[in-house]
């Protein structure tokens, strides 16, 4: 007797749908089970974890012959979400569930030895990739089952047991679809409690309004300055000036956090902005994904949030350089023999390290040790293409003992993301028909040109600089975008001459 079944496979951040075919033979003299359609290891091995838990949910396992079909036959199947599926098509092939039970019909889960329905991977793009075969009913593990309910047109019932499964199959003990009240987004009173708020860090203005106008832009920043100024408590400061996500965004950073297994099962919905700032001893294939099977790496986990490299020059040279075609491209591409994954990696870098080796290179209250020798060499550990492709170069000083000790309060974190907000509301709808450009960072040759206009004398003080400053097309480039992000802040139309020059300031030191 045949069964078909459905279940779903993850393949980068998608879902395909995969029919197992469950085929029964109760006259086969030697008992066998076999499973075909590429499985790994882990699916190859659900023949004994699917055996124990029907005998041990006290439903009937013929010791006969089954043969298992996993199609399309040509995708790799991995790990073991594909057991709840296998185990209901060895029923339904045994006449142990109806058959119409299981039309239009998602089964996910990993089974334990006693018939438990334990957590998987990447559930909520299962779900999506059901919803779009026009599949409604998902059964999923019951502490999955939040994630999946993140596709509000799925219909999702939190399963804990098969012999609970079978019950509901024949309607004996129906199991009610899963509600969520709590996948609202982000408010002000739902900021993370280790929050870094721009209202505690004394001092430092410029590098605080640097920050600011790169998160209105959405550009790229590295912080120069001797150790223990603030480069990281102001870099982790950020995600609280950036705009809050709207749903869509959402859900495609929880996409991502899915298929990579880290999800807070508490509270699915990722509702503030990542920052990921991985250490520097971090493998090239942990910083832009990879493995057998590609999973996201940290650029990734970054997307629409904020990368962090701290003491950026002490990151492996090749892990530095596979940065450039995510920085360029928003995305990155992960090429193995059996095919190429791609990633989304729109993410915000904030680089930060010391200016020298000793770190007090040009400190005015400690005097270096370093050699020019050293300090060139260190310097050099950044390449130029990399460099290039940072919007914001800012150095952060020694802040004064009268300023630390100081009353004053400084402006918080929600005050300036309104104006952020704000400016980012401007270019929403300046880009509103151009699919793919979120903001300024994201605008190509072409649009620079139609969009940053600048007045006639903004237009003569940026030509003398990039004649003495001898500035390359992609620098040119970017002093355009940035000059623009600094006239939205204002909410002026056009670009003007001290919204140039600002920009301009924030180009490296040697370029000055």
């Amino acid at each position: 007797m045949l069964a078909i079944v459905h279940a779903c496979a993850v393949v980068g951040l998608d879902g395909h749908i995969i029919e197992v075919q469950v085929d029964f033979n109760p006259k086969a003299g030697i008992p066998s089970f076999t499973i075909v359609g590429l499985p790994d290891s882990a699916v190859r091995e659900s023949r004994e974890r699917v055996r124990s838990a029907i005998k041990n949910s006290r439903l009937r396992f013929p010791n006969k012959g089954y043969v298992v079909n996993l199609s399309p036959a040509d995708l790799p199947k991995h790990g073991p979400a594909y057991d709840l599926a296998i185990a209901i098509g060895v029923l339904a092939a045994t006449d142990q569930v109806p058959m119409p039970a299981l039309d239009n019909t998602l089964f996910i889960g990993e089974l334990s030895l006693d018939g438990r329905i334990n957590h998987v991977k990447g559930v909520m793009p299962m779900t999506y990739a059901a919803v779009q075969n026009g599949i409604q009913a998902v059964h999923v593990p019951a502490m999955d089952a939040p994630q999946a309910s993140l596709i509000e047109e799925a219909t999702v019932y939190p399963t804990e047991t098969l012999g609970q499964l079978v019950e509901h199959l024949y309607d004996l003990n129906p199991i009610g679809p899963f509600h969520s009240d709590d996948n609202r987004l982000n408010q002000d009173e739902d900021w993370p409690a280790d929050l870094v708020d721009f209202a505690d860090v004394k001092g430092q203005e410029h590098v605080k309004r640097a920050l600011e106008i790169a998160a209105a832009g959405n550009h790229n920043v590295r912080m120069v300055g001797p150790p223990g100024v603030g480069k990281s408590l102001l870099a982790r400061a950020m995600p609280g000036i950036m705009p809050i996500m709207s749903r869509e965004e959402a859900l495609e950073v929880t996409r991502i956090y899915s298929v990579a297994d880290i999800l807070d099962a508490s509270q699915p919905l990722k509702r503030h902005r990542s920052f990921r700032s991985p250490h520097h001893t971090i493998s090239q294939a942990g910083l832009v994904g990879g493995g057998t099977m590609p999973k996201p790496g940290e650029v990734s986990l970054a997307h629409l949030g904020v990368l962090f490299l701290d003491e950026i020059n002490e990151f492996g040279t090749r892990a530095l350089e596979v940065l450039r075609q995510p920085l360029e491209d928003k995305e990155v591409t992960i090429s193995r023999a059996k095919g190429s994954l791609t990633f989304p990696a729109n993410f915000q870098l904030i680089a930060a390290h010391n200016p020298c080796p000793c770190g007090y290179y040009g400190d005015s209250s400690r005097e270096c040790t370093c050699t020019p020798t050293m300090i060139k060499r260190y310097e050099a550990r950044l390449s130029g293409p990399l460099l290039d492709r940072i919007d914001i170069h800012v150095t952060v000083p020694r802040v004064d003992y009268d300023k630390l000790m100081g009353s004053e309060q400084a402006e918080s974190s929600t005050t300036i993301r309104e104006r952020v907000q704000s400016a980012r509301a401007l270019q929403s709808r300046r880009f509103a028909n151009m699919p793919g450009v979120y903001a300024n960072s994201d605008m190509s040759v072409g649009d620079v040109q139609r969009m940053c206009i600048l007045t006639p004398q903004a237009k003569q003080v940026l030509e003398l600089s990039v004649r003495r400053m001898q500035l390359s097309a992609r620098a040119y480039h970017r002093v355009l975008k940035l000059s623009r992000t600094i006239a939205d802040l204002a909410a002026s139309e056009f670009i003007e001459v001290n919204h140039v020059a600002e920009s301009l300031q924030y180009r490296p030191q040697n370029e000055r």
